[in-house]
């Protein structure tokens, strides 16, 4: 594992570019495999295999040897070097199976939502640790402060030792108040970690799903048309062909029995006949909505959804809006969200996403199979919830 092992002899055009590019990197380090793999605490035959072409690295892989070849040759990489490799990078994902790169990216999601349930709980144990330190002091202080009023009434004829114990007693209820405060802060902040512990264990357990189901055999995915509309290229022809339709439609694709029902609400027709497209197979029911509004119609008339694939940004009433009306209502607020958008990855979009109400929160353009994945996961939990007949 010490060398380089040959580039694989099955490579595609692109996937091989990135890997010689790759261990040309590499090769400025002057280390060998398992030398670097114990620096950067990764499997050492893993990145054997990244260097050889047989699996495509994630990017955060490719900016860390850049990070390393900065630190040992004392000049960052230049940013054309940079676009370069990373168009390469682009190119070998594109040219990989789509279900070894959803599943890595499942693996990665799975990774953060893990080191965020840990810090949480970390957290967690502090603030236990400190409001537990606080009680103490001040369950002490009240001790004392009882102490020094018994002796104040027995000895109010001691005019000097009374001033003084009053002083005393003045300072001591400042620090007794001092710590009510501080421990009211401390709740207040136990509580938040507490939840947050929570939020993350529940997106484990739920990405875990996800990724077990991602791993297994899902249905093939559509022809390469529909999956196209799904990542979000020119779909012209498919937009002209559905424009004519109602604003909330259903599509059963399951072949008799009783199928889950899925909500995709997006103001674009074509995107709506793509998630259609990419659902297909499941074994589920779609029901497609064009607004906000048509899609809080469509939760009136009808129950029993088991997800709602919501778009952000559509005119009137966007999603963020559509959500917080959706969670208000009692017979529809334990439905999951996924929100679907064509914004950045800002931190302040998802974030007011999940105060909005969501469950997940994926950017256009997405990949089919972590979708199907991340919707399969989602009906499975519903069905699993209904009351047996």
């Amino acid at each position: 594992m010490g060398e380089l092992r040959p580039l694989a002899d099955d490579l595609n055009d692109d996937c091989r570019q990135f890997a010689q590019a790759l261990r040309t990197l590499f090769a400025g380090l002057e280390v060998s495999v398992r030398r670097y793999a114990a620096r950067r605490y990764r499997d050492a035959g893993t990145v054997s295999r990244y260097l050889s072409g047989v699996r495509v690295p994630p990017w955060d892989f490719v900016v860390d040897l850049f990070a390393d070849l900065a630190a040992d040759h004392g000049a960052p990489a230049t940013p054309l070097t940079l676009e370069y490799v990373r168009e390469l990078h682009g190119c070998a994902v594109r040219a990989t199976a789509p279900p070894e790169h959803g599943v890595e990216i499942l693996q990665q999601q799975l990774a953060d939502a893990d080191r965020e349930a840990r810090r949480a709980t970390v957290q967690e144990d502090l603030l236990g640790d400190a409001l537990l330190d606080r009680q103490h002091r001040i369950a002490d202080l009240e001790v004392r402060l009882n102490l020094l009023e018994t002796q104040w009434s027995a000895q109010r004829t001691r005019t000097d030792l009374l001033t003084a114990e009053l002083e005393t007693a003045d300072d001591l209820r400042a620090e007794h108040q001092r710590l009510k405060d501080q421990i009211r802060t401390l709740e207040a902040d136990l509580e938040e970690a507490r939840l947050r512990v929570l939020l993350a264990e529940s997106r484990c357990d739920v990405l875990e799903r996800q990724l077990t189901i991602a791993e297994g055999p899902l249905p093939a995915l559509p022809p390469a048309g529909a999956e196209s509309v799904a990542l979000g290229t020119s779909v012209v022809g498919v937009a002209a062909a559905c424009a004519a339709g109602p604003a909330v439609t259903a599509t059963a694709v399951a072949a008799g029995g009783s199928a889950a029902r899925i909500l995709a609400v997006d103001d674009k027709q074509a995107n709506l006949l793509a998630l259609e497209a990419v659902l297909a197979g499941l074994g589920h029911e779609v029901v497609t909505a064009d607004s906000g509004q048509a899609a809080l119609k469509a939760l009136l008339d009808a129950t029993g959804f088991a997800v709602i694939l919501l778009d952000v940004q559509m005119p009137d009433m966007d999603g963020y809006e559509t959500a917080i009306h959706i969670k208000r209502r009692a017979r529809t607020r334990n439905i999951p969200i996924i929100f679907l958008t064509a914004m950045d990855h800002d931190p302040a979009h998802m974030f007011r996403g999940y105060t909005a109400g969501a469950v997940d929160y994926l950017v256009k353009p997405f990949d089919p199979w972590i979708l199907r994945a991340k919707v399969e996961a989602f009906v499975q939990m519903h069905l699993e919830a209904r009351p047996t007949p």
